[in-house]
């Protein structure tokens, strides 16, 4: 697919605003949306959006570092009634006017933009390959914060399935969109979920970063491709899929613990057929992940007795380069090894990228569809059915859990 094949949901509305300072904002509509059709203007008086932060290269690792100082100002971990993501009130002006079901807008403080192109500095792959003393560029790009649900506490799990199916259909539109801007060369969405892994807002939300290089973890996804050649994604599909580590199937996608995780919890997941990010998803593949990812995140979150800390990251093909090798793949990962220990990066791992791990992938496998089953045990409870099923599910789906002696 190229980039001019998304195929839109047309149940899901868009309605797009900006906000006092010029920035974006997008309404995605559940189908059975309850709101109304009119949203309200931003009429708060607004600073001016910072200036675009710089990138500085170590040329030891020829890797870019955006260093942008306005972050280090932003809102941390307030309360309830100051959510700033929260539906507006007289009394909290927040960044979404208007009471929404899924609200998506270019973030106030970005590590990367609001510049997509500077005309003093351009940027491009050959330019930022090239390794030298002191090198800096400007840190052009866009960043977007994705807000999951006008609540002020949960994560992508606490969706119900036809909330989750909008949020994925907002990440395949701004994919789409996002890939089409000027200066961008890969698009990465992301939940960061917890105060473990640094969460400084609880509100449930994710964001969407837009890079104008190719991020140094798929530069060693190239070179492995590389090395081992184009079938890369699809043979490691077949051999997970023929183990012991799957935790959910569907009939799109598949989700395992990979041979060599790293973390006390890792889970990939990839689509069954070659896609390169989510603009090129189908609309039943959509449907099929609302329900099977939501399942899974329910299920890491029924591990332990309190919900997990977690870094869930949507790996895309870049915009330009290995479209037809590089497959979408999410990896859900959680530095919580027991109940009341976490997994730190300490000298081999932090400082010489060495990891070793503390529990065995196929332990890991088991311990996390025993906590499927029991999630999916509480939802039928929560029902009131005598057997699992996937609350106010209306996507059709064939999703297993997968026994293993």
């Amino acid at each position: 697919m190229t980039h001019a094949d998304f195929v839109a949901d047309t149940g899901i509305a868009r309605q797009r605003h900006t906000l006092a300072d010029g920035r974006d904002l997008i309404y995605f509509d559940d189908p059975d949306t309850k709101l109304p059709k009119h949203r309200a203007p931003d009429l708060r008086e607004l600073d001016p959006r910072p200036v675009t932060a710089r990138m500085r290269q170590d040329p030891l690792s020829a890797e870019w570092v955006s260093i942008a100082a306005a972050r280090q100002n932003r809102v941390f971990l307030p309360p309830a009634n100051l959510d700033p993501l929260a539906p507006s009130t007289p009394e909290n002006l927040s960044e979404v006017p208007s009471n929404y079901d899924v609200a998506v807008f270019e973030n106030k403080t970005p590590s990367f933009g609001p510049l997509l192109t500077d005309p003093d500095a351009p940027v491009d792959l050959t330019d930022l390959s090239t390794i030298g003393l002191g090198r800096t560029r400007t840190s052009v790009g866009r960043c977007e914060v994705v807000c999951f649900s006008p609540e002020s506490e949960g994560s992508f799990a606490s969706l119900s399935v036809t909330r989750a199916r909008t949020v994925i259909e907002a990440w395949a539109e701004r994919t789409h969109a996002l890939s089409n801007l000027p200066g961008i060369e890969q698009v990465f969405p992301f939940e960061n979920r917890g105060e473990a892994i640094g969460v400084t807002l609880r509100h449930p939300h994710g964001q969407i970063y837009a890079y104008p290089y190719v991020t140094p973890r798929t530069q060693r996804v190239i070179s492995s491709l590389e090395s081992y050649g184009p079938t890369l994604f699809a043979d490691i599909l077949a051999h997970e899929q023929s183990g012991e580590r799957i935790i959910v199937q569907g009939a799109h996608w598949t989700a395992f613990v990979p041979f060599a995780a790293r973390w006390p919890i890792e889970v990939h997941m990839l689509p069954h057929r070659h896609v390169p990010d989510f603009a090129a998803t189908t609309l039943a593949e959509r449907d099929e992940l609302a329900v099977l990812y939501r399942r899974l995140l329910r299920g890491i979150d029924a591990i332990y007795t309190t919900p997990t800390p977690y870094i869930a990251a949507w790996h895309q093909a870049p915009v330009h380069a290995r479209r037809s090798e590089i497959r979408l793949m999410l990896q859900v990962t959680s530095p919580r090894r027991a109940e009341d220990r976490l997994k730190y990066l300490a000298g081999s791992e932090a400082a010489m990228g060495a990891w070793i791990g503390d529990v065995t992938p196929e332990q890991a496998a088991t311990t996390i569809r025993a906590a499927i089953d029991r999630a999916d045990a509480a939802d039928a409870s929560a029902s009131g059915s005598a057997t699992p099923k996937r609350p106010d599910s209306t996507f059709p789906t064939t999703c297993e859990v997968f026994e293993h002696a």
